[in-house]
């Protein structure tokens, strides 16, 4: 982190995201790639990541809500996009006029979506999504056949051009898992559905990066790959990043605030979670859980300081974590740590510093969570030239 007097900083490397989204390409075959930059691109930018993964050459961009869609497009960002989860009286008449396509998962949707294109008098493009057994959003297989007529019945009256469908897996994170198999079996199904009553559909997908990078039989007409667009592992029970061909784009750093010497036997932070065994020396980082930390990272959160890899003592605050760099002050034969020194929360792990994996590990949930919750009080800085057209921003 080069930028002075900034507390913490999240730096995302754009040329990693193109170079991801290249690698899972690839791996694709001649299959299109949807980009997902939902979530504000997991915690890394809606914006310059989506411009990234273009450059990397994702066909497509996925968002969850109409908002997500709407501020890519307000930014100049015109490549095909989707946004699948939406709520009654949502946006549709601005997502009509900004060219955005509709995921649709049940009836209501769709009569919303028509009421608003007979409205703008522009025809709505919308995939249908299915419910293959997720048991989440989507229609379930037994309300298929009604939603296809219904889409197809619109279509003929021109207010609706039914341009493709997609499901999404429950268990891709683990390749083997007979639900994987289980799931396609019903989205090919049904896919012979809509075909039997007339669908054309040019775009299927059901493939997230866990299938993309282990199941080419999910792979469809498309894959839709998200976390591993930035360099993390879906599966990281079974590969790494590196493994995969992928490269961690966030790094997320912190500047120590504060260094002091404390005694033997002294309590650190609320509740005295953590209690000093010697005469040592406490260093505070000034990031917290309202900067996206996981609390319950307590005594657990690795964080690396001068060369050294520490653990954090007692609990994760609101705004602060503290670290016991030792007797010697976290010295390691040159000058004693001091204020302004740079903390290295998570990053690629190519120095031996923690990772976004580790602090999944340390908080007992999973490396997407870790990089989309760092909130907005730490700045991004985005490094690389991918999708910017010139340099750092």
């Amino acid at each position: 982190m080069s930028t002075p007097g900034m507390p913490a900083c999240a730096v995302v490397d754009l040329d990693a995201i193109r170079d991801n989204v290249a690698a899972l390409r690839d791996r694709a075959g001649g299959a299109e790639l949807m980009a997902v930059v939902k979530a504000d691109a997991y915690g890394h930018g809606l914006v310059p990541s989506a411009r990234a993964a273009l450059a990397g050459g994702a066909s497509w961009l996925g968002v969850a809500q109409l908002s997500e869609a709407l501020e890519l497009r307000a930014a100049g960002v015109r490549a095909p996009l989707l946004a699948w989860l939406t709520v009654p009286h949502d946006a549709y008449a601005e997502a009509l006029r900004q060219d955005v396509e509709l995921g649709i998962s049940a009836g209501w949707a769709l009569a919303e979506v028509a009421a608003a294109a007979r409205a703008t008098g522009i025809t709505a493009r919308v995939q249908l999504k299915l419910d293959t057994g997720l048991g989440r959003n989507g229609v379930t297989p037994a309300d298929w056949p009604d939603l296809v007529e219904a889409a197809l019945k619109l279509q003929a009256d021109g207010l609706v051009e039914l341009v493709g469908a997609f499901s999404h897996l429950a268990w891709a994170d683990e390749p083997a898992h007979p639900t994987v198999t289980a799931q396609a079996a019903v989205f090919r199904e049904a896919l012979e559905v809509a075909a039997a009553r007339g669908a054309r559909l040019g775009l299927t997908h059901l493939a997230n990066s866990a299938a993309a990078l282990t199941r080419p039989d999910t792979t469809f007409d498309m894959v839709r790959p998200g976390l591993a667009v930035y360099g993390l592992s879906p599966i990281p029970q079974l590969a790494s990043p590196a493994e995969l061909g992928l490269r961690p784009a966030m790094s997320l750093y912190g500047r120590v605030a504060l260094v002091k010497r404390i005694p033997a036997g002294h309590g650190v932070s609320y509740g005295h979670a953590y209690t000093t065994t010697e005469p040592t020396t406490l260093a505070l980082v000034p990031l917290g859980y309202a900067d996206g930390l996981p609390r319950h990272a307590g005594n657990a959160g690795p964080v690396q300081l001068g060369g050294r890899r520490y653990t954090i003592a007692g609990r994760v605050c609101m705004d602060q974590v503290v670290l016991d760099i030792g007797p010697d002050g976290g010295a390691a034969g040159g000058p004693p740590l001091a204020a302004g020194d740079v903390a290295v929360i998570f990053g690629d792990g190519s120095d031996g510093g923690p990772t976004a994996q580790d602090w999944a590990d340390a908080a007992g949930t999973i490396s997407y969570e870790i990089v989309s919750r760092i909130g907005a009080r730490v700045p991004r800085r985005y490094v690389g030239t991918a999708g910017t057209g010139g340099g750092e921003t």
